[in-house]
Parts: structure tokens; sequence; C-alpha cells
């Protein structure tokens, strides 16, 4: 059996560790495995496919990024007029089989998901694992890279916490998760945040205004306000940094300087906006998300003795199983309104903005 595997959209803390359990458990069986570099563009490059061992895979467990590279530029499926053609996926496939590949890994968000499904449409036999920071795969409890991205973010918030009280400041801090909330909702509770702000409630600024209000008339002269980056006010529409860029999905940001302006001006409190940004996804993962992505790759490789192709691992506590590529790929794990931790948040007098 010979399998290629590869890395695809943003970077996220254990995809090292998911490459290790992949070569480790395929080594166990007798097979080989081929990294393709810079998502599928290592097909093009000379050198781009080559072989793993477990002695090149050595001490990568605790690493952040990826040894194999990634893109998240464009799509293999884009029309001509877009400036792709399908062509380009054809000589994939044709490539992946006149190098002898069974089976291909590809470890991915839901943008290399759609990927994936295109090719398990051309006949490819692949298994996908899925990867992001922002948790918004659905169909699986948790992803690799999002317990570190809370991690981070939770300690930034806390080393904000004694200058904004010194300072008698409100800080509003934006952190990544695009259209879903779990990164600004779990690290906004760790952090004992005083105002959460989530795509999934659009909030009104006059109560975001007053909860700072509160604080200050109470004598809690500071105030922190985590700012998920897809956010929007009632009636109102996320903040964009520029247009779309053909193949990438629209930049999300600036929420949080909208929303400290807005403070500032409605509380006459000086008010500071800072964005957390790419800090989020580098890094080593934590042990939590290394063991976590250890578990998804040694499942693919099962997946692949098991023949689930055109399927993606889930992880279902306390086991992995497998799931179709669709299942994934139809629609985007939002955070629940009726979940506890929103439950949480308002019983800790957390304002939401609604």
């Amino acid at each position: 059996m010979k399998i290629a595997v590869n890395t695809g959209g943003g970077d996220a803390p254990g995809l090292n560790a998911v490459i290790r359990a992949v070569v480790h458990a395929a080594t166990a069986r007798g097979w080989e495995v081929y990294g393709v570099r810079q998502g599928y563009n290592g097909f093009f490059q000379p050198g781009g496919v080559h072989p793993l061992t477990p002695e090149m895979v050595r001490g990568i467990t605790a690493l952040g990024g990826t040894i194999l590279g990634t893109v998240n530029k464009g799509s293999l499926f884009e029309s001509a007029e877009g400036g792709r053609s399908g062509d380009v996926a054809d000589q994939i496939v044709r490539r992946f089989y006149e190098m002898g590949f069974n089976a291909f890994i590809a470890i991915g968000g839901d943008g290399s998901f759609r990927i994936a499904q295109r090719f398990v449409e051309r006949g490819v036999p692949m298994v996908c694992v899925p990867k992001t920071i922002d948790n918004d795969v659905n169909n699986t409890h948790v992803t690799f890279g999002f317990n570190t991205a809370v991690a981070t973010a939770a300690d930034a918030l806390d080393k904000l916490h004694p200058t904004a009280e010194a300072h008698q400041r409100v800080f509003c801090v934006e952190l990544m998760g695009r259209n879903c909330g779990w990164i600004a909702l779990h690290a906004g509770l760790a952090a004992t945040a005083d105002v959460i702000l989530i795509p999934e409630i659009a909030f009104d600024i006059e109560r975001v205004a007053e909860k700072v209000r509160s604080r200050y008339r109470a004598g809690r002269n500071f105030a922190i306000c985590v700012v998920a980056e897809g956010a929007r006010p009632e009636g109102g529409e996320p903040s964009l940094l520029g247009p779309r860029e053909t193949g990438r999905e629209v930049r999300l940001g600036g929420m949080a300087e909208k929303v400290a302006r807005a403070i500032e001006e409605r509380c006459g409190v000086e008010t500071r906006s800072l964005v957390l940004g790419h800090l989020q996804r580098g890094g080593h993962p934590t042990a939590e998300d290394r063991v976590l992505a250890l578990r998804y790759g040694a499942a693919a490789v099962r997946g692949v003795e098991e023949g689930k192709f055109g399927q993606f691992v889930s992880y279902q506590p306390p086991s992995m199983v497998y799931r179709p590529l669709a299942d994934a790929i139809t629609t985007t794990k939002y955070v629940p309104l009726d979940s506890d931790e929103i439950r949480a948040a308002r019983e800790l007098g957390i304002c939401l903005g609604d």
C-alpha cells in the first residue's frame, strides 16, 4: 500500500502530529507514505512528492505549522473564467495513479474538504482529517488546533486585565473564527471577559455600552470585550477587510475597532482595540491538541485499511468514527444558541450584546 498525504488551508497547531501519526501507523502496517508539498501543488513541483519515514517525522509532534507546507488560495475546480481549469484536477488524478498511489489522506478544513469531495467524485480513494482552529467543521465534536487557539487567546486576555485596570481603559480584542464564535466564546469565558460578541448573536451596541457604564458605576473602571472577527451589529453586516479575492473566503476584520470607537463615544472612557490575528494559529500545540491530532492521524490510516474512502475521521467522544464527506461540507457547525456555554455566559453576567 502506498499512501499520499497533504495539508491544505490555514495552518493549525497539531498538523505535524497528524502527519507523524499517519507515517508511524502506516509504516507499522508495512505501507509507504509520501508527502505532497503545498497542498496539491507538489504534484507539479520537482521533489514536491517525497517519501516520509519515521526518522523524517521524529520530534515533530510538538511543532506548530506543517512540514509539508500549505496553500489556501484558489480552487482547482474554478471555471476557466476564474483563472483555473478542471484540467488541473484531471492532471492531479492522473499523476496520483501514475505514481502508484493506492490512497490519499487529505488534512484540511471545509474548503479542503470540498476539493477532496470533487476528487472522490473522480474516483480517488480518499480519507480526510478535519483541521481548523475555528472548530466549525460539522459532524465532529472538536477539531485539533482549537484548544491551542483558545489557550493562546485566553493567555493574551489575561495579560490585558492588569493593564486595563491600571489605566482604567476598555479593551476590545478581536479573535479569529470566521463566521463562528467558538474561539471567542471559549476564550472569553476562560478569561472572564465582560462582553463577548459572536457571529451567532447580532449585538446591540447600546447594550454593550450599558454593560461598560455599569462597571464604571460599580467602581470597576475597566472592561474587557471579546469580539469575534465575524461579529455583526443588529441590522448590520460583518466588517470586511477589502473586497473578496477570487478563490478565497472573504477576509473578516475590523469589528473590534468599530466597537471600541462606539464605546468611547457613548461612555466617554478611553477604549483601545487589539487584533490578536495569526498568533492564534502559531506556536506549539497544547498537550490536548497533540493527543487529539495523533488520534486523528492514526484513525485516518485505520480508515484506509478499512476502506472508508470518501469519508472523514469524526471525533465522537470517546471514539474516532467515520462520516461521509458530505456531512462535513453541507453545513457549518455554529455555536448553538441553547448551548451550555451560552447559558453559562449569561448566568455569569457576561454581555452577549442582545
